[in-house]
């Protein structure tokens, strides 16, 4: 399968927010808000910081050769992990949720990218080691949010009662949905790989978040990617007096308050910080804990501590602890060595709110990357783009603004009535010239008679153009049906579809050809069209 590539600015595509244009365009407003710019220079910044202050390289190595004695896994990958011993290797980061199967596109999309980076940085310090890392928030327990996946349009979702954490619960129920998408896709030339890949990551798993390491080890370890699970006692240890003071004296909403109050200026906050920031995490529950009184309550259950008690609880059961938005991050940067954060619009957006929080316990601040984006093209869309005289990039506009450009072309540019208004336009200034030199004071009359004028021959030029579009009706079809398939629900393709059809058609060769055509700093989204 061969396949070009064209890039577009961020801005251009229309899909994203203003401060994460403004960030990119490095808005002086922003810069306090981060720590390090998106250049080799600023790369080059985080290494030195990350050099002096260095995280427990043993605890890690040790905690992820647990986690991997369980799995096949490459040489690539052990290697890498091993590598993370020598204070001279960092990593490069990327985190999300278990999502089922998982999820949105983006999902490939931004673990590519860190790989990517990864090996660029090997080319650009070559005094260092880096390791390309996907930190799983398997803790998270919106199951809405992460208990669907959409395969042609329709949305197929996960009947489960079970509550809490996602990557703590069993897999039942998903042997329906693989039979389902089975009967979708096992007709591709990769689709009976890809249902066996399913079958065994899944159901061959005792919860979610290992059923995903392994998806994403199948898919990934041939490039040395490695995985954290964080939902792990002895890591978690390693923030045991970030937890504390959260709890007793409720530090970090204060100082991420005062930077969300003056991001407020220009933005929305993207997220907000609770007096505390940790959840109570222990068999099917994952709930906020408040302070009441003298009791730190979890909410919607039974449990209570008292300081004591709670302190207790978190130096004997760090695990129990689920750091929330504000302190996930903190939690990373902790533990790993970390230099550079790839992370969505929403992630840049919420970890611009953080830097404060990072100095406070000197902790090194990232390089904040905004993940990739893709538009994957195929063929026979490609085949109808042209027929149309367009391109994909073409598409990012309203359906309305494409219709115009093609009825304009084929016309030739009559229907707009440019010259005829230029003319109207002239006549006017010269009878604006003659009124000048007899009456001043008339030129206000004059200068209503020309918007009077003018007005309906603009409104002319309108109809004129809507008629045209009525006598194309079947190119009008053609666009909606193309930007039906590039644009699901109106949205950007990653943020919808999943990697299985992809896969299913394409195999292995399709997160290839995303590696292939993977940006690294130059933050652009990219179009990927299929040879036809």
């Amino acid at each position: 399968m061969d396949c070009n590539s064209t890039n577009l600015s961020f801005e251009q595509t229309g899909y994203f927010s203003k401060i994460i244009v403004d960030y990119l365009n490095q808005s002086p407003f922003l810069q306090p808000f981060y720590k390090h710019p998106v250049s080799l220079q600023g790369i080059a910044a985080a290494i030195q910081a990350r050099q002096l202050a260095q995280p427990n390289r043993n605890l890690l190595v040790e905690e992820l050769q647990k986690q991997y004695a369980a799995i096949d896994t490459t040489a690539a990958v052990k290697q890498n992990i091993q590598q993370l011993l020598q204070p001279n290797t960092f990593t490069v980061t990327t985190a999300h949720q278990p999502a089922i199967f998982t999820g949105n596109l983006y999902f490939i999309y931004k673990i590519v990218h860190v790989i990517k980076l990864a090996e660029r940085f090997k080319q650009e310090f070559p005094g260092s080691h880096f390791v390309p890392v996907f930190w799983m928030g398997s803790e998270d327990a919106d199951l809405d949010e992460l208990g669907h996946v959409y395969l042609s349009g329709e949305k197929l979702v996960w009947e489960t009662k079970q509550t809490g954490a996602v990557g703590r619960m069993q897999t039942k129920g998903l042997d329906k949905m693989i039979h389902r998408i089975e009967g979708e896709l096992s007709v591709q030339p990769n689709g009976k790989e890809l249902i066996q890949l399913l079958r065994t990551c899944y159901l061959e798993s005792p919860d979610i978040q290992t059923a995903t390491f392994k998806l994403i080890n199948a898919l990934f370890a041939e490039y040395g990617l490695i995985v954290v699970l964080p939902d792990n006692a002895n890591l978690k240890k390693a923030m045991e007096p970030v937890f504390r003071e959260d709890l007793l004296q409720q530090t970090a909403a204060g100082i991420v308050g005062k930077t969300i109050e003056k991001l407020s200026e220009q933005y929305k906050a993207q997220a907000h910080p609770r007096d505390i920031n940790l959840f109570y995490l222990k068999d099917n529950i994952r709930e906020l804990i408040e302070v009441r009184g003298t009791k730190y309550e979890v909410r919607n259950t039974e449990i209570s501590f008292t300081k004591e008690e709670i302190l207790t609880e978190l130096s004997v059961h760090p695990e129990r602890f689920s750091p929330n938005v504000i302190l996930r991050g903190l939690y990373q940067e902790t533990v790993l060595p970390n230099i550079a954060f790839v992370g969505g619009g929403g992630e840049t957006a919420y970890w611009l709110e953080l830097k404060g929080l990072f100095e406070h316990y000197h902790v090194p601040f990232p390089v904040l990357l905004l993940r990739n984006s893709f538009l994957v093209v195929e063929k026979k869309w490609q085949e109808k783009i042209n027929r149309l005289d367009l391109e994909p990039k073409d598409f990012f506009q309203p359906e309305q603004q494409l219709l115009t450009i093609l009825v304009s072309r084929h016309k030739n540019g009559e229907l707009k009535l440019k010259n005829e208004l230029e003319a109207a336009v002239h006549v006017y200034e010269l009878l604006k010239t003659k009124t000048a030199n007899i009456d001043k004071s008339l030129l206000q009359h004059v200068e209503a008679l020309q918007a009077k004028t003018l007005k309906p021959i603009q409104e002319l030029e309108k109809k004129l153009l809507r008629a045209e579009k009525r006598k194309y009706e079947a190119e009008q079809r053609q666009i909606q049906a193309i930007r039906t398939a590039l644009f699901p629900r109106n949205g950007l393709q990653e943020r919808i579809d999943n990697f299985m059809p992809w896969y299913a058609l394409w195999g292995r060769e399709f997160i290839q050809k995303v590696y292939e055509h993977s940006l690294t700093l130059e933050q652009q989204f990219v179009i990927i069209e299929e040879k036809h």
